[in-house]
């Protein structure tokens, strides 16, 4: 494997003699991963469309929710958020390690700011927060897997 090689995919060439493990049937959690990655980030951006254009679909003004601020800044967080999400996913997908461990972090602050969005819009922040959960538990579990099988 090239220096090239080595920094694109994340790893190291294997020493001599030493044997990367098969994957296992696991590794499709990896890429199942970045599939729910992309659509809770889609989903992620339009609750943030709708943050931004139609608040008044939402069961509490801006005052009951968890953190106190309007929802323009909720609609702009979430699109944000949203937009990286899918960015993250598809890279993912592609099989980047640097994704993965990025996609992690981005699952968790996703969880973090819909779990403060839950009075506002119930069952949609805490199916994103589910997907959220999924996504984290593929990449942690699985994600090393990926990595090999691409080798």
């Amino acid at each position: 494997m090239t220096e090239s090689a080595t920094r694109s995919t994340g790893t190291l060439p294997p020493t001599p003699g030493q044997v990367r493990p098969e994957p296992t049937g696991w590794v499709g959690w990896v890429f199942f991963g970045g599939a729910m990655l992309l659509v809770v980030g889609i989903f992620q951006a339009i609750d943030g469309l709708v943050a931004l254009f139609k608040d008044e679909l939402y069961l509490v003004r801006p005052n009951g929710l968890v953190v106190n601020v309007n929802y323009t800044a909720w609609g702009w967080t979430n699109l944000l958020i949203g937009a990286l999400l899918a960015l993250v996913g598809l890279a993912v997908i592609a099989g980047q390690r640097w994704a993965q461990i990025t996609a992690v972090v981005l699952a968790v602050l996703s969880a973090i700011v819909n779990f403060a969005f839950v009075p506002a819009y119930p069952v949609w922040s805490l199916l994103i927060i589910a997907l959220d959960v999924v996504v984290i538990y593929a990449l942690i579990a699985h994600g090393k897997e990926a990595t090999w099988s691409r080798g």
